[in-house]
């Protein structure tokens, strides 16, 4: 386990705040901040560690030796500021796609445009295999993106099935673990009422309340959060396992289905693709990019803006673009 700075840790407790904002945002995945940060592999095999070794260090008390052996000083970095972000910055990010969606979308749509770019580099000489991999791949994503979200389900069985897939978004970047909640119709239920639950419950047990263990619809809430973070857990360490194992024996293949789906999920962050809703009572329900609930969508790719709208959107699509680029500046700079 390296050793890290206390100019490092607070780095990492940054990414692991806009890893944690990035996953609550349907259409955007966790996995690609990790990618353009510079430490998915690493997260990978940390999270591989995970296993019966590991396990037997912490039964026979080896605390230290098994904190060491999971690579404990990034973990807890990435995951505190995962946490922070669930509580802050991710409501923040809510905020502003609500009030200032265009230019969002475009700061992302930038940002991962260019992070496909510094991915493929990692591949020396790309093949017909390669190509076709990263075909398919895109359009597996592409198809993910035209997917009609199924009714709320709050069956425990299929919470922990939703933990599972969702975690997804962390350790496979392309794939939206948000994106695939709407799918499964438990985004709201998962991460905006649960999430909310814990969050006052937390507030009321500082102050010495505990009234909320009277409320059965908190209580249950708060059973559905406990029952989605043991899923996500499985989900983790299974994925990451698989996919550890998976780069290291096929490393360009494996950086060619990742390119793939992040190319074929773009379309959900397309800053040019602006929605209007119409209420209406046929009951069948659609959700909008941040999972609220709409009858009628109507949809243009290339909607009639304001010129000026479009400039400043393009701006940000440059200036994501521009992040990425001085993150890998950096990035070469510090490990050269």
């Amino acid at each position: 386990m390296k050793q890290r700075t206390r100019a490092d840790r607070l780095l990492l407790l940054l990414k692991g705040i806009a890893m944690g904002a990035a996953n609550k945002v349907p259409g955007v995945s966790g996995g690609i901040v990790a990618v353009v940060t510079g430490f998915y592999e690493e997260l990978i095999y940390s999270l591989q560690k995970f296993n019966l070794k590991a396990l037997k260090l912490l039964l026979n008390g080896r605390f230290m030796s098994c904190y060491n052996y999971i690579n404990g000083s990034f973990l807890v970095w990435l995951f505190g500021g995962l946490i922070i972000s669930y509580f802050s910055v991710s409501l923040v990010l809510d905020y502003f796609i609500s009030q200032q969606e265009i230019y969002v979308w475009g700061l992302f749509f930038g940002m991962i445009l260019a992070s496909t770019y510094f991915i493929a580099l990692q591949i020396e000489r790309w093949n017909t295999t390669l190509l076709t991999i990263l075909l398919l791949s895109g359009a597996l994503g592409l198809v993910l993106s035209f997917i009609d979200p199924l009714p709320e389900n709050d069956n425990l069985f299929f919470v922990v099935l939703c933990g599972i897939v969702s975690i997804t978004g962390m350790t496979l970047p392309g794939f939206s673990g948000s994106y695939l909640l709407l799918i499964l119709g438990n985004y709201s239920l998962l991460l905006v009422d649960a999430v909310n639950a814990l969050f006052f419950s937390l507030q009321s047990m500082l102050v010495g309340n505990f009234d909320f263990l009277e409320d059965p619809t908190r209580v249950r809430l708060l059973i559905i959060l406990f029952f989605f973070t043991l899923g996500s857990i499985i989900g983790l360490v299974v994925f990451s396992n698989v996919i550890a194992w998976v780069l290291k024996k096929y490393h360009d293949h494996t950086i060619a289905a990742i390119i793939g789906f992040i190319l074929g999920a773009l379309g959900n962050v397309w800053p040019f693709k602006l929605t209007t809703y119409q209420t209406g009572t046929q009951g069948e329900v659609l959700f909008n990019r941040l999972g609220k609930p709409k009858i009628q969508e109507y949809s243009t790719y290339f909607p009639d803006l304001e010129a000026a709208s479009t400039w400043i959107t393009l701006v940000f699509v440059l200036l994501g673009i521009a992040i990425v680029s001085l993150l890998e500046y950096y990035g070469d700079r510090k490990f050269k």
